[in-house]
């Protein structure tokens, strides 16, 4: 099988053909979608707009979702895995758009990661959607009722989709009682994140040596702080021989006062195989530049970096960084037997003080990708972990069925 671009019959909110990303991709019973706020065309001023309330934001978001799922004869019922990226504006009203999901999916209950972030790219948006999916709803291993003592941010079930993935909701620092575990300790809230991973996996057979991405989202004030991590991701992750990949995203405050760090961490029921073109910088490092398990291809953050010097690369050029950061996602692809039409999904964050040049990226998707476009999803952050970068892209690429080295 291959992977198709999803192209519903009607979709009224924008003429989607001509852009470097797909509404959504299909491949069998699976579905992946871009992220999606409530932006729609609107003809008076010609331009996209994004209006209203959080609760109104949330419903267009959804319809527009479930309707790219419906063109794949999919619909909530067989939802694994939601992401909303939440903005900072938006974040007081979160509850709002919490009731418009649970309104809309009912009893099916699936894996739900909240991610804060400084804005979107359309600056009035509150709200950003996206979607995994595949026929039946995937397997629920661990009950929402019996996974909220994990804290208000994790008060969802924890499911297995495609190809063995098993997905966990965000891990917040906060206890039961929803007060901040190590209040004012970076490194203390790191190793909670991980912890609480690792046991709610464990109730599922896995364990974090299971895992195949730590994502983690922390703040500017912890930069200098983050490298202390290392020693926490060390003690704890690679027992299986392979370290996950792993991407780091600073907003200027995430999900509540006092909490320094948020983490999604994905785990896979396969046995996991380092994949790494020869970069020897990650000989020293808690993380693999790509990690293939089963059919997927799993893959930490890149930015623009010199992968032999550690050099960041064209300072102050998004579109250059763009360039050199999806020109090392290929040639980690070419290593595996990969090539842009096997790249699932991308997830771009751009630095705020980025944002009037971010359209830089586009010309270069179009270069370097090619159809049927990954199904990807843009959000603002603050900073990166290195003042000279712009952007960071998460990867995600599937090898084809039957794939001579795949495990499917």
């Amino acid at each position: 099988m291959t992977l198709n671009a999803i192209r519903p019959a009607e979709f009224p909110w924008f003429p989607y053909e001509g852009f470097t990303f797909c509404l959504g991709l299909s491949e069998g019973d699976n579905v992946w979608t871009s992220g999606h706020t409530s932006a729609a065309f609107d003809a008076e001023v010609g331009k996209m707009t994004v209006g209203g309330t959080m609760e109104q934001q949330a419903r267009i978001a959804y319809e527009k979702v479930l309707t790219i799922l419906a063109g794949a004869g999919l619909g909530p019922e067989d939802v694994t895995r939601i992401t909303e990226n939440v903005t900072l504006s938006g974040l007081p009203d979160y509850e709002a758009a919490a009731s418009v999901r649970r309104e809309l999916f009912g009893a099916h209950e699936p894996v739900v990661r909240t991610v804060v972030v400084e804005r979107l790219v359309r600056r009035t948006a509150f709200l950003e959607v996206e979607l995994h999916a595949v026929k039946g709803g995937g397997t629920e291993l661990r009950a929402a009722s019996e996974a909220r003592d994990a804290g208000a941010w994790a008060a969802s079930p924890i499911r297995e989709g495609h190809d063995g993935t098993v997905y966990l909701p965000t891990v917040v620092p906060l206890d039961e009682h929803g007060d901040v575990v190590s209040p004012g300790d970076f490194v203390g809230q790191y190793a909670y994140c991980l912890d609480r991973a690792d046991a709610l996996l464990r109730e599922t057979g896995l364990s974090l040596d299971h895992a195949v991405t730590t994502y983690d989202y922390s703040t500017p004030e912890t930069r200098d702080e983050y490298r202390r991590s290392h020693r926490v991701r060390k003690e704890r992750l690679g027992g299986a021989g392979v370290y996950p990949g792993a991407g780091g995203i600073l907003m200027s405050r995430l999900h509540a006062p006092g909490v320094l760090v948020a983490m999604d961490v994905t785990a896979s029921r396969h046995p996991l195989e380092l994949v790494n073109p020869g970069w020897s910088r990650y000989d020293t490092l808690t993380y693999s530049p790509g990690v293939k398990a089963g059919r997927t291809l799993f893959m930490s953050g890149f930015a623009a970096l010199d992968m032999e010097t550690q050099e960041a690369l064209h300072p102050g050029d998004i579109g250059a960084q763009a360039e050199a950061t999806f020109g090392s996602i290929l040639e980690l692809l070419a290593h595996a037997g990969l090539g842009p039409t096997d790249l699932l999904e991308t997830v771009e964050y751009c630095v705020e003080s980025a944002i009037p040049e971010y359209r830089a990226v586009a010309p270069v998707r179009e270069k370097l990708l090619s159809e049927p476009w990954p199904a990807s999803t843009g959000a603002i952050c603050k900073a990166l972990l290195r003042d000279e970068f712009l952007l960071e892209v998460f990867p995600m690429a599937l090898y084809p069925a039957g794939d001579e080295g795949s495990e499917a």
